[in-house]
């Protein structure tokens, strides 16, 4: 899990994409970015993102958003790329979301079988 800076414009995202290239390089990365303290987020952040997103899904992983800001949500919503990313109100959720695809003897914690994978705590889509 990694929180993201306050502010995402042109200079930060380039800066947060360089700290967080480890764990999008190496095989099958599970990253959460929480978004919890952005305040600010431009066009420079949102391609960041994506980029991020693609990076990790090519080497078969997968990028979760958590705890979306009020700004955040608005600007991802905005974009429409809101819909292209996991989103989840917790960091915790989004972590835990990664468990199922892991196998039965490396869950950390009983999963209530009876749950679907989605209801790990994502947000349900905002009505227009």
């Amino acid at each position: 899990m990694k929180r993201m800076p306050e502010r995402l414009s042109l200079r930060t995202a380039r800066q947060f994409e360089r700290e967080v290239q480890p764990f999008l390089t190496s095989d099958r990365p599970q990253v959460v970015f929480d978004l919890s303290q952005v305040r600010h987020l431009d066009a420079a952040g949102v391609d960041m993102l994506l980029r991020c997103m693609t990076q990790a899904m090519k080497r078969d992983g997968d990028l979760k958003l958590a705890a979306l800001s009020d700004h955040a949500l608005t600007i991802l919503e905005l974009t429409r790329t809101d819909r292209l990313f996991e989103v989840y109100e917790t960091s915790t959720d989004a972590v835990r979301s990664f468990t199922y695809f892991l196998p039965n003897a490396m869950r950390a914690f009983p999963i209530n079988p009876a749950a679907p994978p989605s209801a790990g705590g994502a947000l349900e889509p905002r009505a227009a």
